[in-house]
Protein backbone atom coordinates (compact mmCIF):
# COMPACT_ATOMS: atom_id res chain seq x y z
CA UNK A 1 0.00 0.00 0.00
CA UNK A 2 2.99 2.39 0.85
CA UNK A 3 4.05 4.45 -2.41
CA UNK A 4 0.14 4.61 -3.68
CA UNK A 5 -1.23 7.95 -4.51
CA UNK A 6 -4.94 6.96 -4.77
CA UNK A 7 -7.35 6.15 -1.26
CA UNK A 8 -7.16 2.85 -0.41
CA UNK A 9 -10.68 0.78 0.58
CA UNK A 10 -10.50 -0.52 4.04
CA UNK A 11 -13.34 -2.76 5.71
CA UNK A 12 -12.77 -1.40 9.53
CA UNK A 13 -13.87 -4.02 12.12
CA UNK A 14 -16.17 -2.30 14.21
CA UNK A 15 -19.10 -2.20 16.86
CA UNK A 16 -22.31 -0.06 16.75
CA UNK A 17 -21.50 1.77 19.97
CA UNK A 18 -18.15 3.18 18.17
CA UNK A 19 -21.12 5.14 15.86
CA UNK A 20 -23.18 7.03 18.27
CA UNK A 21 -22.48 10.44 18.46
CA UNK A 22 -20.62 11.62 20.95
CA UNK A 23 -21.60 13.99 23.85
CA UNK A 24 -23.34 17.23 22.26
CA UNK A 25 -21.49 16.23 18.85
CA UNK A 26 -24.44 15.42 16.13
CA UNK A 27 -22.07 12.78 14.18
CA UNK A 28 -19.52 9.75 15.45
CA UNK A 29 -16.38 10.46 16.52
CA UNK A 30 -13.32 8.94 14.13
CA UNK A 31 -12.60 5.21 14.58
CA UNK A 32 -9.48 4.91 16.00
CA UNK A 33 -6.50 3.07 14.05
CA UNK A 34 -7.02 -0.66 14.35
CA UNK A 35 -6.54 -3.93 11.89
CA UNK A 36 -8.66 -3.45 9.15
CA UNK A 37 -8.73 -5.64 5.98
CA UNK A 38 -7.98 -4.39 2.41
CA UNK A 39 -7.65 -6.30 -0.88
CA UNK A 40 -4.26 -6.98 -0.70
CA UNK A 41 -1.04 -8.31 -2.81
CA UNK A 42 -1.24 -10.82 -0.51
CA UNK A 43 -5.06 -11.29 -0.91
CA UNK A 44 -4.42 -11.44 -5.28
CA UNK A 45 -2.09 -14.43 -4.65
CA UNK A 46 -4.09 -16.61 -2.33
CA UNK A 47 -7.61 -16.06 -4.30
CA UNK A 48 -5.97 -15.87 -8.07
CA UNK A 49 -9.17 -16.95 -9.67
CA UNK A 50 -11.66 -14.17 -7.77
CA UNK A 51 -12.88 -10.81 -9.37
CA UNK A 52 -12.18 -7.59 -7.67
CA UNK A 53 -15.47 -7.81 -6.46
CA UNK A 54 -14.93 -11.14 -4.84
CA UNK A 55 -11.75 -10.06 -3.44
CA UNK A 56 -13.51 -7.31 -1.72
CA UNK A 57 -16.16 -9.33 -0.56
CA UNK A 58 -13.40 -11.57 0.90
CA UNK A 59 -11.96 -8.78 2.74
CA UNK A 60 -15.54 -7.72 4.10
CA UNK A 61 -16.00 -11.01 5.37
CA UNK A 62 -12.58 -11.22 7.54
CA UNK A 63 -13.39 -7.58 8.84
CA UNK A 64 -16.83 -9.13 10.12
CA UNK A 65 -15.38 -11.86 11.61
CA UNK A 66 -12.64 -9.06 13.60
CA UNK A 67 -16.15 -7.25 14.75
CA UNK A 68 -16.72 -10.37 16.37
CA UNK A 69 -13.63 -9.53 18.73
CA UNK A 70 -14.41 -6.36 19.44
CA UNK A 71 -17.61 -7.45 20.43
CA UNK A 72 -16.03 -9.45 22.89
CA UNK A 73 -13.67 -6.77 24.28
CA UNK A 74 -16.96 -4.23 23.70
CA UNK A 75 -19.86 -5.69 26.73
CA UNK A 76 -22.13 -3.10 26.54
CA UNK A 77 -21.84 -3.02 22.75
CA UNK A 78 -25.45 -4.01 20.46
CA UNK A 79 -24.44 -7.51 19.43
CA UNK A 80 -24.21 -7.18 16.18
CA UNK A 81 -21.10 -7.61 13.87
CA UNK A 82 -20.30 -4.44 12.25
CA UNK A 83 -17.93 -3.33 8.81
CA UNK A 84 -17.12 0.28 8.18
CA UNK A 85 -16.21 0.61 4.31
CA UNK A 86 -13.53 3.67 3.70
CA UNK A 87 -11.42 5.36 1.86
CA UNK A 88 -8.37 6.36 3.68
CA UNK A 89 -5.02 8.00 2.41
CA UNK A 90 -2.65 5.45 1.20
CA UNK A 91 -0.30 7.08 4.04
CA UNK A 92 -3.19 5.87 6.49
CA UNK A 93 -2.38 1.56 6.12
CA UNK A 94 0.38 0.18 6.20
CA UNK A 95 0.47 -3.74 4.94
CA UNK A 96 0.46 -6.57 8.48
CA UNK A 97 3.82 -7.97 8.95
CA UNK A 98 2.07 -10.62 11.26
CA UNK A 99 2.53 -14.33 8.86
CA UNK A 100 -0.42 -15.47 11.29
CA UNK A 101 -2.69 -13.08 9.98
CA UNK A 102 -5.03 -13.52 7.04
CA UNK A 103 -3.99 -12.24 3.61
CA UNK A 104 -6.16 -9.26 3.65
CA UNK A 105 -5.18 -7.95 6.83
CA UNK A 106 -3.64 -4.56 7.09
CA UNK A 107 -3.12 -1.54 10.15
CA UNK A 108 -4.78 1.33 9.53
CA UNK A 109 -2.50 3.49 11.50
CA UNK A 110 -4.44 6.98 11.65
CA UNK A 111 -7.85 7.75 12.84
CA UNK A 112 -10.99 7.46 10.44
CA UNK A 113 -13.07 9.97 10.28
CA UNK A 114 -16.73 9.60 9.20
CA UNK A 115 -16.12 11.70 5.68
CA UNK A 116 -14.06 8.66 4.65
CA UNK A 117 -17.00 6.26 5.44
CA UNK A 118 -18.61 5.05 2.21
CA UNK A 119 -20.96 2.71 3.85
CA UNK A 120 -21.32 0.44 6.58
CA UNK A 121 -22.29 -3.37 6.41
CA UNK A 122 -24.12 -4.96 9.78
CA UNK A 123 -26.32 -8.31 10.69
CA UNK A 124 -29.69 -7.84 11.14
CA UNK A 125 -31.63 -7.86 14.23
CA UNK A 126 -32.05 -11.26 13.98
CA UNK A 127 -28.65 -12.58 14.30
CA UNK A 128 -28.29 -11.52 17.78
CA UNK A 129 -28.26 -14.72 19.19
CA UNK A 130 -26.34 -16.07 16.79
CA UNK A 131 -23.72 -13.21 17.96
CA UNK A 132 -24.41 -13.82 21.15
CA UNK A 133 -23.73 -17.95 21.10
CA UNK A 134 -20.69 -17.04 19.03
CA UNK A 135 -19.21 -15.15 21.71
CA UNK A 136 -20.02 -17.66 23.95
CA UNK A 137 -17.86 -20.13 22.13
CA UNK A 138 -20.51 -21.99 20.23
CA UNK A 139 -19.22 -22.73 16.72
CA UNK A 140 -22.76 -23.80 15.40
CA UNK A 141 -23.52 -20.23 15.37
CA UNK A 142 -20.41 -19.18 14.09
CA UNK A 143 -21.00 -21.06 10.96
CA UNK A 144 -24.65 -19.72 10.93
CA UNK A 145 -22.75 -16.22 11.08
CA UNK A 146 -20.89 -16.93 8.30
CA UNK A 147 -23.54 -18.06 5.94
CA UNK A 148 -25.49 -14.73 7.17
CA UNK A 149 -25.10 -11.44 4.63
CA UNK A 150 -24.44 -8.03 6.02
CA UNK A 151 -26.66 -5.48 5.52
CA UNK A 152 -26.21 -2.65 3.47
CA UNK A 153 -26.54 1.17 4.90
CA UNK A 154 -24.95 4.72 3.46
CA UNK A 155 -22.84 5.85 5.06
CA UNK A 156 -25.23 8.89 6.11
CA UNK A 157 -27.79 6.30 7.02
CA UNK A 158 -25.90 5.17 10.41
CA UNK A 159 -28.12 6.83 12.74
CA UNK A 160 -30.97 4.81 11.06
CA UNK A 161 -29.30 1.48 12.05
CA UNK A 162 -31.67 -0.84 14.28
CA UNK A 163 -29.82 -1.45 17.51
Amino acid sequence: MQGQTDPVRVYLPATLDETAPGDGVPAPGPLAPRRAHAVTADLRRALPDEDDEGLEFSAQLAAADDSLVRLAARPGAPRLRLVVSADVPDGAVDLRPDPDAPPSAVAVVAPVTWDAVVCVHVDEPEAVPDVVAALAGDSAADERLDERDLLWYDATEVDDIPR
